[in-house]
């Protein structure tokens, strides 16, 4: 990222275009570091280049900082979405390529060696749409196949630059669900021996990768063995779809046969009913705290207390389900604390918890000393509808606030009365 240096301004001044800074200082206002310093009232958020320097007194900000006035505002790192389709797809009901649902192939049966990082495209007008709203960075991936596994996602970022990826191979994703099953032989009967086996072929490996010119005579194929290794290892999470107790309770005996797995629960639906269970596996969940109605039969007792009820019993808890439109976390959160999550606790799910639980929290999900300056100034509550991201920083870049979505309406009022309408681009 090329870096232009900027003399100091008056925060007044402050254009709408993207500004490149070596240095940065947010001042006054509520600091939510989500970190060993918590909450602080009426300092100052350094940047320098990419990267968070320190937080100190408001008048001890050095010289050579183009100032950004946070009085009264509220100051959060940048939100993180858990689980998205971001980059991957536009309208997922449109014509053309949705590279986020992938057909079974000769290749890689079983899905393991899919990867969405060949698939990435950082121009996607939703990245611009859900990073003007908080958003600065996402665990992407497939949302739909009919294989086993639905591939290795990415943790990507949301900033301006050719290449938004963070992390590829972040993470595989398995439903062991009713869908799931419906697509792996049409029973739960099918499906776990079908797993177990592909577990077991790859544990025989040893953690060395099958090459072209290696004999193999396993029923998975080369592919899906070699996309399965870090999986293996624990060096890639597994995040595991399910729903109702039986199947929680179905992977919980799943991680004590293969200790070794880094499992985490995606929808855990009914999770509140055996939580304690849950926190003593060690797993975290990452959850839609919506879910309040019985979808499907594996989703009787669903409620909207299930997020707190989770955080209380001391599980790693994250917001945000498969949602291209993932600015809406922030509503999401704010109806899961309104039903009984902690304030703290909510805000944590859209950052540090979800930035642990993909295994970035060394440089993301918090505003400490080091790490990379991903930060959104807030109108207000971030977890309050009305309030609004008024300021986005994205890898110490300050982010224009324009989508597609802005420009359109921008265009249609403020129409040129002398030329019809179509003939304007957004």
């Amino acid at each position: 990222m090329k870096i232009v240096t900027h003399t100091l301004i008056a925060a007044s001044l402050l254009c709408s275009a993207n500004v490149l800074a070596d240095k940065i200082a947010i001042v006054g206002g509520t600091i939510h570091t989500m970190g060993e310093q918590g909450s602080l009232t009426d300092q100052a958020l350094l940047i320098d280049g990419q990267r968070i320097e320190k937080i100190v007194a408001m008048d001890a900000v050095p010289q050579g900082y183009r100032v950004i006035d946070a009085k009264d505002k509220v100051i959060t790192p940048g939100l993180i979405g858990a689980q998205t389709q971001l980059g991957l797809e536009e309208v997922s009901s449109s014509a053309g390529t949705v590279d986020a649902t992938v057909d079974k192939s000769v290749y890689s049966p079983l899905g393991a060696a899919f990867d969405v990082s060949y698939a990435l495209n950082p121009d996607s007008t939703l990245i611009a749409i859900n990073r003007i709203e908080g958003v600065t960075s996402a665990a992407t991936g497939i949302n739909h196949s009919d294989t086993l596994f639905q591939g290795q996602g990415a943790m990507i970022s949301l900033g301006n630059g050719t290449s938004p990826l963070i992390k590829p191979h972040a993470f595989m994703r398995l439903d062991v669900s009713n869908s799931g099953a419906d697509h792996n032989g049409g029973s739960r009967a099918a499906l776990w021996p079908i797993l177990e086996n592909a577990i077991t072929e790859a544990t025989s490996r040893n953690g060395k990768p099958l090459t072209a010119n290696d004999e193999w005579f396993g029923s998975l194929s080369k592919a899906d063995v070699n996309g399965l290794m870090n999986v293996i290892k624990g060096k890639e999470p597994l995040l595991v779809a399910a729903h109702r107790v039986a199947d929680i309770r179905q992977v919980l005996a799943f991680k004590q046969r293969h200790p070794d797995l880094q499992l985490v629960l995606l929808y855990a639906t009914e999770g509140w009913m055996i939580a304690d269970e849950i926190a003593q596996a060690g797993i975290p969940v990452i959850l839609n705290p919506e879910s309040n109605l019985p979808y499907e039969f594996d989703q009787l007792a669903a409620t909207m207390a299930n997020a707190g009820r989770l955080a209380q019993a001391g599980v790693l808890t994250s917001i945000g389900i498969e949602n291209h439109n993932i600015r809406l976390i922030t509503q999401h959160a704010g109806n899961a604390v309104a039903n009984g999550l902690s304030w703290i606790d909510g805000l944590a799910s859209l950052t540090i918890n979800t930035a642990k639980i993909y295994g970035v929290d060394k440089d993301y999900g918090s505003l400490e000393a080091g790490k990379i300056a991903d930060v959104v100034v807030w109108s207000g509550d971030p977890l309050e509808v009305m309030s609004a991201a008024e300021q986005v920083i994205i890898h110490g870049e300050q982010i224009k606030l324009e989508s597609r979505q802005t420009k359109l309406r921008d265009r249609y009022m403020q129409a040129a009365k002398d030329k019809p309408v179509q003939y304007q681009r957004p």
